[in-house]
């Protein structure tokens, strides 16, 4: 079968022939139709590991299903642990959903990284009703659905995003303001998601009430974390809480349906900012490194 490999060049990645994939114990495996790319994987590639083949994000047809999972047929979204940009892709079954009719296959594709990472997030920081909540890098996948999610929760949000135009949809989805620099966001905050790292991440501490919460679960700017020791002392009782991605500890295996649930019900809307062909891959990740796409960039397999 066909799949993207890392390229170890400017193109990132090639098309190339692999072995097909084997369903294990607990997997589903899937005919893969459309796959999201996503800023982690960026990176990844730009140093690959050996025998690594990117890819998350997928939705397709299963092909075959174990015991109690979705039958051969089935339209499902799944987080895959790697090896999605490929024809087929074997998914652990706690990973998958069925896709209901009225979602798009190229949509569902869009969600799972970056709809399981808002969701755990929010799930974690508690209760948001009457809460001041700031989020950084919010143009991009996780932050439309942190702004959309937090603000029906009941938090007043401020988004923050460099691009005024890339910031308007951010205001249709319930954000109370949209800043282009943290330094320019109003009054202190409860919670803040911080996406972005570097002098970004030491604007928004500052930013922070006492006794509130930080979530740092990205790096844009591939930039350390560096605090002054005036900031970090000024900051009094802020708890910090640093995620990898998805994984938090408010993980749960029924977590992917029931964001297509939401996104059914009309409730959560998925942003796809550039939907192409899989052998364009290369393209949309310079796009997607150069912040040409707001919202998440989707591949279709054909």
């Amino acid at each position: 079968m066909r799949a993207l490999l890392p390229s170890n060049d400017q193109q990132l990645v090639t098309m190339a022939d692999v072995e097909e994939p084997t369903r294990g114990d607990g997997e589903i495996l899937i005919a893969v139709e459309a796959f999201s790319v996503n800023r982690g994987e960026l990176f990844l590639l730009a140093e690959p590991r050996p025998n690594w083949r990117p890819g998350q994000d997928v939705a397709g047809t299963v092909v075959e299903s174990g015991d109690g999972g979705p039958a051969p047929g089935t339209r499902v979204v799944a987080l895959a642990d790697w090896e999605g940009w490929a024809e087929r892709v074997a998914v652990p079954a706690s990973r998958v959903a069925a896709i209901p009719d009225q979602i798009k296959i190229t949509d569902a594709a869009a969600l799972p990284l970056a709809g399981l990472t808002a969701l755990r997030v929010l799930r974690r920081a508690g209760a948001l009703w009457g809460q001041r909540l700031l989020i950084t890098g919010a143009s991009g996948g996780v932050g439309h659905f942190v702004t959309e999610l937090a603000s029906a929760a009941g938090a007043e949000v401020t988004a923050v995003t460099r691009s005024a135009e890339r910031g308007e949809r951010l205001a249709d989805l319930g954000a109370a303001a949209v800043v282009r620099t943290v330094e320019d966001a109003d009054g202190e905050f409860d919670v803040i998601f911080e996406t972005v790292a570097g002098d970004v991440f030491t604007s928004a501490l500052r930013k922070a009430k006492p006794d509130s919460q930080i979530f740092w679960f990205g790096q844009a700017s591939k930039e350390p974390i560096t605090v002054p020791f005036s900031t970090a002392m000024a900051s009094h009782g802020v708890r910090i809480e640093v995620f990898s991605y998805h994984y938090t500890p408010a993980a749960r295996d029924d977590d992917l349906a029931t964001l297509v649930g939401l996104v059914a019900q009309g409730r959560l809307h998925i942003e796809v900012g550039r939907e192409a062909p899989w052998d364009q891959t290369s393209e949309v990740l310079q796009d997607l490194h150069d912040r040409r796409i707001r919202g998440k960039a989707v591949l279709t397999v054909g």
